[in-house]
């Protein structure tokens, strides 16, 4: 027997905010939303990420963080399109292989070289 991750959890100070940029930037839709928070899936197995309103603030470099990879474009391309989904450079620097961004709110993300194509399966709510 073995666990899979059900959700991804990402506290926030505007889950709307933060689940419009990430379901742009992921290909996700939203599903669910209600008081504490939004919710997005993907169109397959992949966990659903739920953004929840905190009162605090982000203090620190994330203990954990997205990378995500291109999926039909070159990584330049790619950061190009999630600059203009409002993704800024973060001051932490990547290597050659990939890119530190922040998020709207400035959780650090890292967008990779390698491209993984896109799954093609329809979206269905479980």
């Amino acid at each position: 027997m073995t666990s899979r991750i059900g959700d991804i959890v990402v506290d926030c100070a505007d889950p709307e905010l933060m689940a419009a940029f990430w379901s742009a930037a992921l290909g996700y839709r939203i599903f669910a939303r209600d008081r504490t928070g939004v919710a997005i899936r993907g169109a397959t197995t992949s966990p659903d990420i739920l953004f929840i309103r905190i009162p605090e603030g982000k203090t620190g470099k994330n203990r954990l963080h997205f990378d995500v990879c291109p999926t039909d474009r070159e990584q330049d391309e790619e950061l190009a399109r999630l600059l203009d989904l409002g993704a800024t450079r973060s001051a932490i620097v990547g290597s050659g292989s990939w890119i530190v961004l922040e998020d709207p709110e400035g959780n650090e993300f890292c967008l990779m070289s390698k491209r993984i194509p896109a799954e093609p399966a329809p979206f269905h709510d479980a």
